[in-house]
């Protein structure tokens, strides 16, 4: 159940397919890996559903390689050095989520990004985006000992911002996101216009509510206008 806006205290969201739409620079870099190794590219509607699980799994689709093939650990540091270089190409924040950031602005409600992407990326990045100033924390995949689905990043950042999990609510876009927010505490939302694989059940993952567009976060907070 998802707390009442007099007693929201802050809001955490994932990064990739929740907050900021990066699955175009992450395509990019896959196809400009799949070039470097004489591979065809990749159709971006092949891609985007696995965005959000890493290089190590867009390795995977791209080249049909297991992890522990040889040549595998090569493909995906050479794709995330692309990536390094091409950043922010077209990422840009899903529609309505700077509008939603403005309305916790103006009720004085912290927000902040929990991600398994290394700090690494996921620092330039939100420079990039211009939102490192307005985060109230920015809890990366290396930031804790552990990374989601584990609670404890979401743990790091509702400490960060001084908010009672209870009182937090977390957006995700994967059931490891769901799963993290239950485990931490956090009331939980699946964004279900993110990244998901055709074999995802959302409805299984027992989030306290769900969206099919970014712009709905805001009412289904309680915060629409």
């Amino acid at each position: 159940m998802l707390p009442d806006p007099a007693s929201l205290g802050g809001v955490l969201f994932d990064l990739d397919g929740t907050f900021a739409d990066t699955a175009g620079d992450l395509a990019f870099a896959l196809n400009q890996t799949l070039a470097r190794y004489r591979r065809p590219p990749l159709p971006f509607d092949t891609v985007r559903p696995f965005v959000s699980h890493g290089a190590a799994a867009l390795v995977r689709v791209g080249f049909t390689m297991a992890p522990d093939e040889p040549g595998f650990e090569e493909r995906r540091r050479y794709l995330l050095d692309v990536y390094r270089d091409n950043l922010c190409r077209e990422t840009r924040l899903f529609d309505g989520l700077d509008a939603l950031l403005q309305r916790l602005e103006q009720y004085r409600i912290p927000w902040g990004i929990v991600t398994n992407k290394p700090a690494w990326l996921t620092d330039p990045l939100m420079d990039a985006l211009g939102m490192t100033p307005r985060a109230a924390s920015i809890v990366s995949g290396d930031t804790c000992a552990n990374r989601k689905p584990h609670p404890e990043p979401i743990l790091h950042a509702c400490a960060e911002m001084a908010v009672n999990p209870a009182q937090c609510v977390y957006v995700g876009d994967a059931e490891r996101d769901i799963v993290a927010g239950r485990a931490a505490g956090t009331p939980t939302v699946a964004a279900l216009y993110g990244y998901l694989l055709p074999e995802d059940k959302p409805e299984s993952w027992n989030a306290d509510a769900s969206v099919t567009r970014p712009s709905d976060l805001a009412a289904v907070m309680g915060l629409a206008p």
